[in-house]
């Protein structure tokens, strides 16, 4: 383990973080997604490596899922780099199945402020 101790202010903003980044996913909200990816952003879902661009382009297309909520959120604050896992369940429009996935979320401290550097979400059981 490291010595170091993060503040309750970055838990809070982390936190809030990884809120907007569920609620964007679920709204197509470009705009707030480009506040808080870094310009070398990489995401990762099964099959598909997508860069920044890659990502606000399929994020801005209709999701094809609704009711996306998190549980499980943990936040491991690792001096300026902070990874959130969690478990996401949805609903998969085309045919109304309730689906879970895992992720890991990468942030990054830069120049006083977290950004989301890397995400990874994989179905169990793929």
């Amino acid at each position: 383990m490291n010595d170091f101790e993060p503040s309750s202010e970055d838990l809070a903003i982390l936190e809030q973080l990884n809120d907007d980044y569920v609620q964007s996913d679920q709204h197509n909200d470009v705009k707030r997604f480009s506040e808080f990816l870094a310009e070398d952003f990489i995401v990762q879902t099964p099959g598909v490596t997508r860069n920044r661009a890659e990502f606000l382009e399929y994020i801005a297309k209709p999701r094809p899922f609704k009711d996306l909520a998190v549980d499980d959120v943990k936040i491991r604050i690792l001096s300026d780099v902070a990874l959130v896992h969690g478990r996401s369940t949805y609903t998969v429009l085309a045919d109304g199945s309730e689906q879970e996935a895992l992720y890991t979320d990468t942030y990054q401290k830069r120049g006083g402020t977290w950004v989301c550097v890397s995400a990874c979400a994989i179905a169990p059981g793929t």
